[in-house]
């Protein structure tokens, strides 16, 4: 009978939680559907603003800014796409909030307050990267690929179908298509910017060292030019941008997870943890092993 009562008490907290789980991915949901529906009844807005790198580069071709539908039904699933999108955007912080609350009862307050920051710098360094995308590459992208036109003599489209006519190859564009397109550059360079709070968290951790990152150094620069190859369109100059970018928040990860590893060191050494006398003698040692 004492065996059935431990393993009651023991399996009450488990229930619990498992409850509770429930009760915070319910909230979630009814969140994001919230969010969805509000963005749903504002979609074309939100889908124009969207297409606004397009018709940028279009108008400064001289073309008008024009998308068609080449399905009955694409309208409407365009209109769930973008509320898709922005119901996720407008709900993250409920859902971020609902995770933290379901996550921070089993946490000691230093963890805590070391976990609290990476929660709050996450989705900044999201929206920072979704920004650089739809503002920077995304503009550079589609200059890059509406340069394959093909304009008449006079630099209008052709109608006449006449042999003797020159060829005119112009831009009519899906609107489901080109939404897929950006939407692969926001969340792309998004994730991308995360980078920086994953390494650093990885860091505190002690998965990773600032010395490790440093000696894989080449290795990171040959999967950051294969990612910049995968993720952005065969444009030189958008691939240098996206390497520069991501190259530039590994060195910043190197940095703040240097830091980190000087802070838990001084915290160390202030418990008592390191002897001075001890440290210097390995050094000294390692000095005579390189010479």
């Amino acid at each position: 009978m004492s065996n059935t009562d431990e393993i009651e008490d023991s399996s009450a907290p488990l229930i619990e939680h498992l409850a509770e789980l429930r009760t915070r991915l319910i909230h979630c949901v009814v969140a994001f559907l919230i969010g969805m529906i509000i963005c749903f009844t504002v979609a074309t807005p939100l889908f124009n603003f969207l297409t606004n790198p397009l018709c940028q580069v279009l108008a400064d071709r001289g073309q008008d800014c024009g998308l068609i539908f080449i399905s009955p039904q694409e309208g409407f699933f365009v209109a769930i796409k973008v509320s898709l999108l922005g119901g996720f955007i407008l709900a993250f912080p409920y859902i971020g909030m609902q995770m933290w609350r379901f996550v921070a009862p089993g946490l000691y307050r230093t963890e805590k307050n070391a976990f609290l920051p990476f929660m709050l710098a996450s989705p900044f360094m999201f929206l920072l990267g979704a920004s650089f995308a739809f503002y920077v590459v995304t503009p550079l992208a589609y200059d890059f690929f509406l340069g394959f036109q093909q304009f008449g003599a006079e630099g209008e489209a052709v109608v006449d179908g006449t042999a003797t006519a020159p060829l005119s190859v112009v831009f009519q564009g899906s609107a489901q298509e080109y939404l897929n397109l950006t939407i692969k550059f926001i969340v792309a360079f998004g994730l991308c910017f995360q980078l920086p709070v994953l390494l650093t968290l990885m860091g505190k951790a002690g998965l990773v060292t600032a010395e490790g990152l440093g000696g894989v150094r080449k290795y990171a620069v040959v999967a950051i030019l294969v990612l910049a190859a995968l993720v952005t369109p065969p444009d030189v100059i958008t691939q240098v941008i996206l390497f520069v970018v991501v190259y530039g928040l590994y060195e910043i990860s190197i940095f703040l997870v240097a830091r980190v590893e000087k802070k838990r060191e001084e915290q160390l050494r202030a418990e008592g943890y390191y002897d001075d006398e001890e440290e210097a003698d390995e050094e000294i040692i390692q000095e005579e092993e390189g010479k």
